[in-house]
């Protein structure tokens, strides 16, 4: 589970047999309840960007979000990282301690695509905005771009209502595509941050945010070759909408015209 999802995977049925109760001392009810507010709180924020994304496809006639993943840190990794940062294991640290439990990932086609999605987001009344760390302007060491969010949603259960951390990265395709063969290739090896490799990790990284800013350029120019829209056929915009919310009959009753 510590590896990001296809996007239905957190549609599946939550199993806490996965985990051992024993580790954090019985604490078996409030590791299933941590472990579904998370899995909600990535609901929430998905279904905010999926809103977001569904209107920037009839505004601006582009969808700038290419695809959305989910994932939920694993047990072990939540108890790893208590450990190594000396925080005591339990439930309650792990509320308190970590930022990053429930985490989604967007990814978008250009580079200013990433921060309106991130000011979009951001300015929605019940999301409060914890952290921001901004690897595209200032990238890690290894080379790695990505913009990196900590927000806080509310979840409405039954009977309360709890506020839950998601963490919110932000990327190009070509920042995605060099991120996850370098966590391939890098996974729990060590190597040399002064090493051939990670010297040919950085390069790469630095090539790839090259042809990321030459496609922005780009795709400002072929913007500024489009004129400006005087007025959309309303069938045409119609059918628009009734294709994203899943109800085509519009354009099908003016195909039969």
């Amino acid at each position: 589970m510590s590896a990001y999802l296809p996007p239905d995977a957190l549609d599946r049925p939550f199993d806490p047999k996965e985990f051992n109760p024993e580790v954090l001392q019985g604490q078996y009810q409030e590791i299933t309840n941590l472990l579904l507010a998370s899995h909600c709180g990535i609901k929430a924020i998905k279904t905010k960007l999926e809103i977001l994304s569904d209107e920037m496809q009839i505004q601006d006639q582009r969808n700038p979000i290419e695809y959305i993943r989910s994932r939920i840190k694993s047990f072990d990794s939540i108890v790893g990282k208590l450990q190594r940062r000396g925080f005591p294991v339990t439930v309650e640290s792990a509320r308190r301690e970590l930022y990053d439990i429930a985490g989604v990932r967007v990814v978008c086609a250009f580079v200013d695509d990433i921060y309106r999605i991130a000011n979009m987001l951001a300015a929605q009344s019940d999301v409060k905005l914890l952290l921001v760390k901004d690897y595209i302007r200032n990238p890690k060491p290894s080379g790695y771009r990505s913009y990196h969010m900590i927000v806080e949603v509310p979840v409405y259960f039954s009977n309360h209502s709890e506020q839950v951390r998601v963490e919110v990265q932000i990327r190009t395709i070509a920042m995605d595509f060099w991120a996850t063969l370098e966590h391939q290739l890098n996974y729990k090896r060590g190597l040399d941050a002064d090493g051939e490799i990670a010297r040919k990790l950085r390069a790469c990284a630095d090539s790839i945010a090259g042809t990321d800013r030459e496609m922005q350029v780009i795709r400002d120019m072929v913007d500024s070759l489009d004129p400006p829209q005087e007025g959309l056929d309303p069938i045409k915009m119609m059918a628009k909408v009734a294709n994203i919310v899943g109800t085509p009959a519009i354009e099908r009753e003016k195909e039969g015209r």
